[in-house]
């Protein structure tokens, strides 16, 4: 093979493989139980899948329209105007996505530019800072202030200036599991009333929140919902994170730039699954009794660590649990992942590969969107820490 040239300039010289990749790769390796990457181990609802093979076997299989078929669009339209009391147009306002982390990145392509600030707040999910550096944009980090990870508004207040152009959030957030309340919302509101920064709103974990507490979405507040790109992931709702399925929701000016990128990085999402979830959705309990099923999840996690030598406070949302390690031993978050992988046989993901300074608080993140049975083997291992 002739030798190809050695002078190639990285667009993202910093980044490997994701530790997500690793860690998995590890635990696969020595026969670990996988709690790093955040994917169910169990079956997604069975009238979905028939659902799928349905409209495969009918013929749907070619090309969606390139905003989404309107069904779907019109089922999301529905279901947002009763869970937040706003309407968004199917037709201008709605864009069916092949999962989250694309509509991030389309969101981003579209109204990013050079030199142009974007706040995001530490740990931050690893999609985020490649997708603004692409775009040949500067992150902004901002850190959360542990242990519960809240946002500090003067920070945020004396970070801003000319170039700010988005602020991203994440709730309920991955890694931490932690959310925002509506104090956090206001505060949004108002410091970014009278300017034209653009809010990118990250919450595929919707409806996996905990305690009776209530999920502050930006569709609740229109003075924010006017500026925001919101994206949705059906993987987190449904239990199928490989299918790749989302959603973007945005005023039409927005969306309009949104599609214009979203186009030409894949033109159309998955035409069969579609229609299969466009069906579905007509059972809200599905979606509606979610918090429930992954709160008796994270409980059953916690039951099984509870008198282990790991810290712990509760997640009030997503599937993810961080546990600290600070009263066990003094290794890098990192090391410790990996030897807990090896010699307990319980893999998590470090904390602080989720900060761009990798920033070590002692902290792993665990996976509970896990049969009883998994847990039950996990919690067991970990107790004998």
């Amino acid at each position: 093979m002739p030798k190809f040239p050695s002078s190639i300039k990285s667009k993202l010289p910093k980044t490997g493989t994701t530790i997500f990749t690793i860690m998995s790769g590890l635990a696969n390796e020595v026969g670990a139980i996988n709690l790093s990457q955040g994917f169910p181990d169990f079956m997604c609802n069975e009238e979905l899948i028939k659902l799928v093979d349905q409209y495969v076997r009918k013929g749907f299989n070619q090309y969606a329209p390139m905003p989404g078929i309107i069904p779907l669009r019109e089922a999301i339209a529905e279901k947002v105007s009763t869970l937040y009391g706003i309407n968004y147009n199917p037709d201008t306002e709605i864009t069916i996505a092949p999962g989250g982390t694309e509509a991030i990145y389309a969101a981003i392509t579209a109204v990013i530019d050079e030199d142009d600030e974007v706040i995001i707040f530490e740990p931050a999910y690893d999609s985020y800072t490649p997708a603004i550096e692409l775009n040949k944009g500067i992150p902004v980090y901002i850190e959360l202030q542990a242990p519960d990870y809240k946002i500090d508004w003067d920070t945020v207040r004396k970070r801003l200036n000319p170039k700010t152009k988005m602020i991203m959030i994440n709730t309920p957030h991955n890694p931490t599991g932690s959310v925002l309340t509506r104090d956090d919302m206001k505060q949004l509101e108002k410091i970014t009333k009278d300017t034209d920064i653009i809010i990118l709103s990250d919450e595929v974990y919707e409806h996996i929140i905990f305690d009776e507490i209530q999920h502050e979405s930006v569709l609740r507040y229109p003075k924010l919902a006017e500026r925001s790109f919101v994206v949705y992931s059906f993987g987190k709702t449904y239990h199928n994170t490989g299918w790749k399925m989302g959603y973007c929701l945005a005023p039409e000016a927005l969306t309009k730039e949104f599609r214009r990128v979203h186009q030409f990085i894949v033109f159309s999402t998955n035409t069969p699954y579609q229609y299969a979830f466009a069906d579905l959705m007509k059972k809200k309990e599905l979606y509606l009794e979610l918090g429930a099923f992954y709160q008796k999840k994270r409980d059953f996690f916690l039951k099984g660590i509870e008198g282990s030598r790991f810290s712990v406070k509760p997640a009030s949302g997503s599937y993810f649990q961080l546990l600290g390690y600070n009263k066990i031993t003094d290794e890098k978050d990192t090391e410790y992942a990996i030897r807990l992988t090896k010699e307990i046989g319980v893999a998590s993901i470090p904390v602080s590969v989720f900060y761009h300074r990798n920033i070590d608080h002692k902290m792993l993140r665990f996976c509970f969107a896990k049969s009883e049975d998994t847990l039950k083997r996990a919690t067991e291992k970990l107790q004998k820490v």
